[in-house]
């Protein structure tokens, strides 16, 4: 049995893990690491401990063995104590996969790991299963939200998105909310998200306009109801702004 992510904690960890059980019977041999952030690897160890072999991409070891990772989880264990604690630790992949497509086959299905990134991160991997036409998309995708955009090259992202779209799952599992059925819809949502902050912030920053300025006036009516918008769309517009200011004066 192959699972994609292990999820934020290693108390999450073990009830995915129970309820894998409760329907079936085989062992989960392989966990596919979609990418290195800390609400889909410190599961891990647990799936570690029930004898699962770990698959991820190689540019991930980039950012685990950076202070970045180390900091992120000692400030992890201030904040979601006690479900992360002193005992949570980084597990690196067992195979760091290099190649821009790996298959793996698990009895009659064909598993299809794809690496996508640079998008979200460096690292992406999505999960397809053409058999049945479900893709595990990791964050490259969130369902009925808007993404967390960080500091990723919203371009990059746009153009994973696009050959997701190409492939035309008819189930997609995001990396937030729900799976979706009516994916090619709720994937463009996605993408014409980022398509709108690089409109939007990249208007104002060749105009050298204020980014203050910019953010109150622009019209964030099609997202601001939307889960996340609160916490992720300022820091979202503020890093596309200084993306799209260091590529105009390129």
């Amino acid at each position: 049995m192959v699972v994609a992510d292990a999820l934020g904690s290693p108390t999450l960890a073990e009830a995915l893990l129970a309820e894998i059980r409760r329907i079936a019977t085989q062992p989960v041999r392989v966990v596919i690491v979609t990418h290195y952030h800390a609400d889909h690897i410190y599961g891990l160890q647990t799936f570690k401990a029930a004898g699962a072999t770990i698959l991820a991409h190689h540019a991930a070891r980039e950012y685990l063995n950076a202070d970045t990772a180390r900091k992120r989880l000692e400030a992890s264990r201030l904040e979601l104590a006690p479900w992360v604690d002193d005992h949570t630790h980084l597990v690196p992949a067992d195979r760091w996969l290099e190649a821009d497509e790996t298959h793996l086959q698990v009895g009659s299905y064909d598993i299809l790991i794809r690496h996508v990134g640079p998008a979200h991160t460096a690292e992406d991997l999505v999960v397809f299963v053409p058999k049945l036409g479900v893709l595990f998309s990791g964050d490259l995708f969130f369902r009925g939200r808007i993404p967390f955009v960080g500091q990723a090259d919203s371009s990059l992202w746009m153009s994973s998105l696009e050959r997701l779209i190409q492939d035309r799952p008819r189930v997609v599992v995001p990396g937030h909310g729900p799976a979706s059925t009516d994916p090619l819809a709720d994937l463009a949502l996605t993408r014409d998200y980022l398509a709108y902050l690089r409109q939007t912030m990249g208007a104002a920053a060749h105009e050298i306009e204020p980014f203050e300025d910019t953010y109150a006036r622009t019209d964030w009516s099609r997202y601001e109801d939307m889960p996340l918008f609160r916490a992720a769309n300022r820091m979202n517009a503020y890093n596309a702004y200084l993306l799209m200011e260091q590529q105009d004066g390129k």
